[in-house]
């Protein structure tokens, strides 16, 4: 319990010192609250005389030894020999705190592989001490970013690509539901001094500097529909036998409706139907096979599974724009492609070479759409695999989400880092609380007060919960000038 000087202001969130010689410890505000030396009877007569008019000029007696307010703060860090310890001792009783200063924080070192998430924050002030993670860490132990609309989830995402973007450790897929991270109409990653070698954007549309989004049917396999599109029994055997038999073109067999040994023409019929809705695919009056999504195709795209994995081991990062399509395709599109990497991760491992190779992080908006407990009712799916076991092949995800509560506890222990914005949501706070990597407890009200760019980062890889001010994009990208173009010279002579 603290007692606030009568001049001073703390803020919930807030991070005091108490320092004892050299060494100190750091305290967080976690609720705040009235305290008086008058009784409560009295405290409510003197109000009502004044509310009621009868004594406008009535005034307490010493009134700032008299009334004052109350903090209540727990220990966070203990800094000892410039060394940060978890705290296991009170700190000494009836001594004075201060508001921390950025040399208070001087422990905190710059990580190799950093990760920038913003500045330290001490309520809502904030101060010239930026927070890095170490990404080879963070991204194979998997990101959760929890938020309601409008708290700057995808800012935030944002803001992280960009502090790595040149950084060749890390290969980033970025799913991309709302065509926002490229920057077609205004800022985005492709802003970056070095977007040209180290970007590769992936959309349906006609966009200078972009790859078209088209894959051939060739690579897309029965298992890559695993928890994305729901089966029955005999038809995922249907399509076992069509693979059987045809091979690579077992899908273009389905839609042609070619015949299938031991597979009933009503499953059959009802296998085309489905790929028909799920992918667009038909066929069209001259027998061939047509896709109304136009990202399936027989004749094209035969090197694009191929380029973008390519790309993510030479540690690009590669966004591919999804707002045309649906869910289904969309999450087959990013299925496609994890199941291979995950498939080439596991060969690097058995090889010995894995640790040469860049992380792998896959940035997944809306999560629950195959994370949820309802979308793993009918089993797993590529997402859930490697978020149960992609760190041993350093391969992880960056799930953003706003309903962390219907996510499988099981998945969200496996989340180590969580950068939690705010939330007003009672059991979505308190489903965060509960697979933090710190005790959390007393966080309740300091999580639903976070605004817009607040947030409190949990990490396994740091010693305590640390709070940050993310910056906006558009204002962290101007500290970065892009070069100058060489000027071209003409001789004559």
């Amino acid at each position: 319990m603290i007692r606030q000087r009568s001049e001073a202001e703390i803020e919930l969130g807030d991070l005091l010192v108490e320092k004892e010689g050299e060494d100190y410890t750091i305290l967080q505000v976690y609720d705040l609250g009235y305290g008086s030396q008058i009784s409560d009877k009295s405290l409510e007569m003197i109000s009502g005389m004044k509310v009621e008019g009868f004594a406008a000029d009535l005034d307490f007696m010493d009134p700032s030894l008299r009334n004052y307010i109350i903090a209540e703060v727990k220990a966070i860090a203990t800094i000892q020999g410039g060394r940060i310890k978890i705290p296991k001792t009170l700190p000494k009783f009836m001594k004075e705190v201060r508001h921390i200063t950025e040399k208070d924080l001087a422990f905190l070192a710059k990580p190799e592989n950093p990760v920038f998430l913003g500045n330290i924050r001490s309520g809502s002030k904030v101060l010239a001490v930026e927070t890095f993670l170490d990404g080879r860490k963070v991204f194979t132990h998997h990101v959760l970013i929890p938020a309601t609309t409008g708290r700057g989830k995808s800012n935030l995402a944002k803001v992280m690509i960009w502090s790595i973007l040149d950084d060749k450790n890390f290969g980033v897929l970025i799913l991309d539901p709302h065509d926002e991270y490229y920057g077609r109409h205004g800022k985005g990653l492709k802003d970056h001094p070095s977007a040209k070698d180290n970007i590769v954007y992936y959309t349906p549309r006609s966009y200078p500097g972009s790859l078209s989004l088209v894959f051939n049917l060739n690579s897309v396999k029965p298992w890559h529909f695993r928890g994305i599109v729901s089966f029955t029994e005999a038809q995922t055997e249907a399509m076992a036998v069509a693979l059987n038999q045809y091979g690579e073109n077992w899908l273009a067999a389905i839609t042609h409706g070619k015949e299938l040994p031991h597979v009933d023409p009503k499953t059959l019929a009802v296998l085309q139907r489905k790929m028909d809705t799920t992918l667009g695919l038909y066929e069209d009056k001259q027998g061939r096979l047509q896709c109304r999504t136009r990202t399936f195709s027989d004749t094209r795209g035969e090197s694009t599974l191929r380029d973008i994995l390519e790309a993510l081991e030479a540690g690009k990062k590669v966004i591919v724009d999804t707002s045309l399509f649906t869910d289904q395709v969309e999450l087959l599109v990013g299925s496609i492609v994890m199941h291979e990497i995950l498939y080439r991760y596991r060969h690097f491992k058995q090889e010995g070479v894995l640790e040469e190779k860049p992380v792998i992080t896959i940035i997944v908006e809306e999560a629950p759409r195959v994370l949820s407990v309802e979308a793993l009712a009918s089993g797993a799916n590529i997402y859930s695999d490697i978020a149960r076991e992609g760190r041993k092949f350093q391969v992880g995800l960056t799930a953003i989400t706003q309903l962390t509560s219907i996510i499988p506890r099981t998945v969200l222990a496996n989340m180590n880092t969580k950068v939690i914005l705010g939330n007003e949501l009672g059991p979505e706070r308190q489903a965060i609380i509960n697979s933090a990597a710190q005790d959390l407890s007393q966080d309740d009200r300091a999580i639903a007060s976070l605004d817009v760019g607040e947030a409190i980062v949990s990490s396994n890889f740091t010693k305590f919960a640390v709070p940050v001010q993310i910056p906006l994009f558009e204002d962290y990208i101007k500290r970065f000038k892009k070069a100058k173009p060489k000027e071209k010279m003409r001789f004559i002579g």
